[in-house]
């Protein structure tokens, strides 16, 4: 049985790396969804085990200490974002591709880890003007936490050059398409690797 290929998408918050990783996983290209684990709150219709795994913080330090973790970050003061070795090993015996959305910091380390074995594709959003645009029309935080996200956002731009790939996100079709065919290029010609490790 072939093995899976990894694909990793990070980017800025707001900059359309999950709608372009849905896009993905509507195709026929065998994907596993990576689900990440945090301990933030649920947003609108989020389910656990689906979108995230909704931990308390001392589980999640408790998974920390036990080194359950292929990456994790703080990424807002009390707030821990990270992606579980359990994820890697479900979809590896499923025999799927794995796919993962995640965090910038948290991308540049698993393309650290897994090297040419994984594809690092980074979504840039065409300005930190529509960047700030995107936070406010999606209407999910607060002002505060969006001028936050977008002094991170500006740090997070600076981890570009860590990835494989650079997407600026102007228009969202032309992002699907050259998504997808990076992404296709890379499960067709990668090589496949023999274990999940």
């Amino acid at each position: 049985m072939k093995e899976g290929k990894l694909v990793i998408f990070s980017a800025p918050s707001g900059a359309g790396k999950t709608t372009i990783v849905k896009h993905l996983l509507s195709l026929d290209l065998n994907f596993g969804f990576s689900i990440s684990a945090t301990t933030r709150k649920p947003r609108g219709a989020e389910q656990d085990g689906k979108d995230y795994y909704f931990l308390s913080p001392e589980d999640f330090r408790s998974r920390i200490d036990h080194d359950e973790f292929l990456e994790w970050e703080e990424v807002y003061p009390g707030c821990l974002y990270g992606t579980l070795k359990s994820e890697v090993d479900r979809i590896c015996k499923n025999g799927q591709n794995i796919l993962f959305d995640v965090d910038v910091v948290g991308g540049s380390n698993i393309k650290k880890y897994y090297r040419e074995k994984a594809l690092a594709v980074f979504i840039q959003p065409p300005s930190i003007q529509e960047l700030e645009n995107r936070l406010i029309a999606r209407s999910t935080d607060h002002i505060e936490v969006i001028k936050s996200r977008i002094a991170k956002a500006e740090h997070e731009l600076s981890y570009a050059n860590l990835f494989d790939i650079i997407i600026i996100n102007d228009r969202l079709d032309d992002a699907f398409r050259e998504a997808e065919d990076k992404v296709r290029q890379f499960l067709e010609k990668s090589p496949d690797w023999k274990n999940c490790n």
